[in-house]
């Protein structure tokens, strides 16, 4: 027997239909390459959605075709995600920071018609030019005033393709399991692969999203999120902020601009921001050296990269800002789950808090997870026991694109392993303890490279630091601290390991310590250990 209920299906134009009729005055604000501050509503933003939806269509595009952007996070961007999707095509985003080959391999691969792009990315993508055949025209996101000469083939003006088309759109009704996003990974091992995200799971994401243990938006928000727009949908924001109605402020290019990103949170009244690790330590490193403080600012996600328990106590303590760690994956739409604290948690010392708000969090009802030993059998949750994470749900892919299984990423019985090592206690708060391949194996016993990273970055003079494995002909390998330096500051390698003591286990504690300029980093932002191990493969631990 089934119910009653209609069967109204679930897509990303019922959003902005939602949005436009109760949140329609909402401000967006955001600086572009043609302007240092534009302003518009929801309203504004729906209505040129619709003419470009219009435009779509005219171009001879089919259901399901793919169209590219390659842009900083502002209106005009945003109009091309629910214009494109809400149309039935789908939007295709990619990270201007990949290699050039990674960056030829997903056009071609996606079979991208359309590239939408930034004035500031056309020099990159003319030099692309010979290698992408298949691209039939490129839109570039500006004015006509500020158009660029480009020897781009079909290069269209946006404003102008805009402009000539109405405001009126019936937006088409299709199965919600439509294709509606597509998102690649970083290809940190081999080539990116391809994620295609449907309307159900979409929409299914952003009210998840919008949960008072989540993100907890609500029209009386004002949002900032540095997250790119081209990396996993700017972790929904997009669509949870306009289905909740809070006004959005894009920070455009300025998106690793401390100063920028400070004047945009004040001046706007921003109290909730959500970045990664790497952009939130520009930001306290400006606040800090210019005596500012975060005064409007409530709560700030965090994501992409294990956060640091120096900067939560940092944005606490000096700013009043509470940092919500977060986890996810580009396979995951990306949300998995956010810390939050459960009822109880006031009771908790300061240490205690701080504590707790270094682990990843609690799972988000729509993701399940478990960890698993070698032979797949589950472990418990005793915060102690620590497997292989994996995970499955309604916004989890099922597979990637073009491969029809052959990622070998997904158990027989569902369940996407996420590569990542962790630890889940028994009030169900996750950490993360490494990724599989990063994993430090010391005398046949796992040491936490995340975990000793966080410890490190409670040094007052380290201003970012990693852990990698290196050879030992005893242990097999040991753990080195590679630092950079926090401006001003010249801390000593016996200076750096004695802060590990009595925070870590003894045997944890790294054998050396190496100083770097800078680490290097992935086109999102995560430290690119393959790279370093790479850098260090005949590194010499000391006697």
């Amino acid at each position: 027997m089934h119910g009653h209920m209609m069967d109204t299906p679930l897509l990303i134009s019922s959003i902005a239909k939602h949005a436009e009729r109760f949140h329609g005055d909402r401000e967006i604000v955001s600086v572009t390459m043609d302007d240092p501050r534009h302003r518009y509503t929801v309203r504004d933003a729906m209505a040129r959605a619709r003419q470009l939806a219009n435009a779509l269509d005219n171009l001879g595009l089919e259901r399901g075709d793919r169209l590219a952007t390659i842009a900083w996070n502002d209106y005009r961007h945003l109009e091309v995600y629910y214009g494109v999707s809400g149309a039935g095509y789908v939007c295709h985003t990619i990270n201007p920071r990949l290699f050039p080959e990674q960056l030829v391999f997903i056009i071609n691969h996606a079979e991208d018609r359309y590239v939408f792009t930034d004035v500031a990315f056309v020099p990159l993508i003319e030099k692309l030019l010979p290698q992408i055949p298949g691209v039939e025209g490129f839109v570039v996101m500006t004015s006509r005033e500020c158009m660029p000469r480009t020897s781009l083939p079909n290069a269209i003006c946006y404003e102008a393709l805009l402009t000539a088309e109405p405001g009126d759109y019936d937006w088409p009704q299709f199965g919600e399991r439509t294709a509606s996003v597509l998102c690649y990974t970083s290809g940190t091992t081999g080539d990116p692969k391809g994620v295609l995200y449907d309307h159900r799971s979409t929409v299914l994401h952003a009210y998840a999203a919008v949960a008072p243990d989540v993100m907890n938006l609500s029209s009386r928000d004002t949002v900032l999120p540095v997250v790119p727009l081209f990396h996993v949908n700017a972790w929904g924001v997009p669509y949870s902020a306009l289905m909740a109605g809070a006004k959005l402020v894009f920070p455009g290019p300025k998106m690793g601009d401390g100063e920028a990103l400070y004047d945009l949170i004040e001046s706007e009244g921003v109290n909730l921001a959500l970045g990664v690790p790497t952009v939130w330590l520009a930001l306290l490193q400006y606040c800090d050296r210019n005596g500012k403080v975060l005064n409007s600012l409530d709560r700030t996600v965090i994501g992409g990269a294990a956060v640091p328990r120096a900067m939560i106590e940092t944005f606490r303590k000096v700013h009043g800002v509470h940092a919500i760690q977060g986890w996810g994956m580009t396979e995951m739409s990306p949300l998995g789950t956010c810390n939050t604290p459960k009822a109880g948690a006031e009771d908790l010392s300061e240490d205690e808090a701080f504590d707790l708000a270094t682990k990843a969090g609690r799972g988000i009802f729509g993701c399940e997870l478990r960890i698993v030993d070698d032979d797949g059998e589950a472990l418990p949750w005793d915060g102690v026991a620590y497997g292989a994470l994996q995970v499955r749900g309604p916004w989890v892919c099922s597979d990637y694109f073009k491969l029809d299984g052959a990622a070998g990423a997904h158990t027989d019985d569902g369940w996407l392993d996420t590569g990542d090592v962790a630890t889940i206690d028994p009030q169900g708060y996750m950490a993360v303890t490494d990724r599989s391949k990063d994993v430090i194996k010391s005398g046949g016993e796992w040491i936490s490279s995340i975990e000793l990273e966080n410890t490190a970055m409670g040094h007052p003079g380290v201003a970012q630091a990693a852990v990698i494995g290196v050879a030992h002909p005893k242990w097999t390998e040991r753990p080195l601290l590679v630092v950079v330096a926090a401006e001003g500051h010249k801390p000593g390698r016996d200076e750096l390991l004695d802060f590990f003591r009595g925070k870590v286990a003894d045997w944890w504690i790294p054998n050396d310590v190496a100083f770097v300029d800078e680490l290097p980093h992935t086109a999102t932002g995560k430290v690119k250990k393959i790279e370093l191990r790479r850098q260090f493969a005949d590194y010499a631990l000391p006697e």
